[in-house]
């Protein structure tokens, strides 16, 4: 029996199976990466969604505040109608630091302007516009913080035009009351 042939054939076995070991792990570690990415960017996704949803909604009732018999009562529908808080916990459990701190932040902005419509602000009330602005801009940091993340990609106000992201510079209510002096 020649052993040197017995444990070259040993070695390269195992050098073999830890081979198939190993890219069976780090395609398996790339798999579950993947899957994170993908949880992410659909919890990501939802909760601008639903951010989105409550904010139309609270435009709505700011529009024409009598004609809601209750405003307190539509402003906290809004906010529950759009499921927010669920798809906010779920982001706090998938989302990393950055981006569930800057989904935090939108939603104080959010949760501001439903009290101010709650009081009965319409919304070309100077009022409206002291939560609204701050809230488009809330909702802008989330969007640079999930692309930044998501796509390594680097997003700003001038890239459109703008001065900043809260639309203050576009708004005809805000211009004007500027205008007015108040």
């Amino acid at each position: 029996m020649d052993w040197g042939t017995l444990v070259a054939t040993l070695g390269g076995g195992g050098i073999a199976i830890a081979g198939t070991v190993l890219a069976d792990h780090l395609r398996h570690r790339h798999e579950n990466d993947r899957g994170a990415e993908a949880r992410r960017r659909t919890v990501y996704i939802e909760f601008i969604k639903a951010a989105g949803v409550c904010h139309a909604r609270l435009r709505q009732v700011a529009q024409d505040p009598d004609a809601e018999a209750d405003l307190a009562a539509a402003a906290r529908a809004a906010v529950s109608e759009a499921a927010i808080h669920e798809v906010r916990e779920r982001l706090f459990i998938d989302a990393t630091t950055t981006v569930a701190s800057a989904g935090q932040t939108m939603f104080e902005h959010l949760r501001i302007l439903q009290r101010v419509v709650a009081t009965g602000a319409s919304s070309a009330s100077p009022a409206f516009h002291d939560a609204y602005h701050p809230y488009l801009a809330a909702v802008w940091a989330y969007r640079v913080a999930v692309r930044g993340e998501l796509e390594g990609l680097a997003l700003s106000p001038a890239a459109f035009g703008w001065d900043g992201w809260d639309g203050k510079d576009r708004c005809a209510i805000c211009a004007a009351a500027g205008a007015g002096g108040g």
